[in-house]
């Protein structure tokens, strides 16, 4: 993997609240987010003394690569945003220069905890769908914030296999955003969910974050507990 073709763009704990409808109990949980990237999610939870892991294949360079990357690209990004302003919903979000000041504000605040964070194995190297190091069930939720099902050009036998390894070690999976760049539920989409309807309970669940219009809902996967009757 090669940074130069990596276009980082962080969030904060406040939109992973909305995106994931996390809620107090949930932030009291043991987490595993994948494909983090530099949001200042792991860093501002850690502030609260809450337990969260972020997994990417970005953390395998050092602080300086990731930041001089983001120098780099983030007038692109920004230039790109306001080229497509009506593929968004400008309301909890005001403008493109609101948008531009919460990217950058996340991304600095994981820069600044990236280093100890790799220290104390909060950010871990991993490319999927290669297999994690964790152990069966170890985390409670596993995230997976704009990163599968938005890049259907990954394939189906990449989010197949991603999404198995995730619940391998998750008790649960929350995926967001469903749609991908066109605003389109894809066929990975649905094949993925006929892959797994059978063994897991799914459900699609409304949330209160849309900035991509339309993308408004996450998908949610759990085991499904065998029952007994006990006489």
């Amino acid at each position: 993997m090669e940074l130069c073709k990596v276009v980082p763009w962080g969030r904060c704990l406040a939109e992973y609240k909305l995106m994931f409808n996390l809620k107090e109990n949930d932030l009291n949980k043991k987490i595993i987010s994948f494909g983090d990237g530099p949001a200042s999610f792991n860093k501002e939870m850690t502030d609260r003394g809450k337990n969260v892991t972020s997994l990417d294949v970005i953390y395998r360079f050092s602080k300086d690569d990731i930041k001089n990357r983001i120098n780099k690209v983030k007038d692109i990004i920004v230039s790109e945003v306001k080229l497509n302003k009506n593929d968004y919903l400008w309301s909890k979000i005001r403008d493109v220069e609101e948008l531009e000041s919460i990217r950058i504000d996340a991304m600095n605040n994981f820069l600044m905890d990236f280093e100890k964070g790799k220290q104390e194995e909060r950010y871990v190297y991993h490319e999927f769908p290669n297999k994690t190091i964790y152990k069966d069930k170890e985390f409670d939720i596993g995230l997976s914030s704009h990163f599968l099902l938005l890049y259907s050009q990954l394939g189906l036998d990449f989010h197949i296999k991603t999404i198995t390894e995730m619940l391998r070690i998750c008790k649960e999976v929350r995926i967001f955003p469903i749609l991908d760049l066109r605003n389109e539920k894809t066929e990975v989409f649905y094949e993925t969910i006929n892959y797994f309807k059978n063994k897991y309970l799914i459900s699609i669940e409304k949330t209160d974050y849309e900035f991509q219009k339309g993308a408004y809902e996450m998908l949610v996967i759990k085991e499904r507990k065998s029952w007994y009757l006990i006489k």
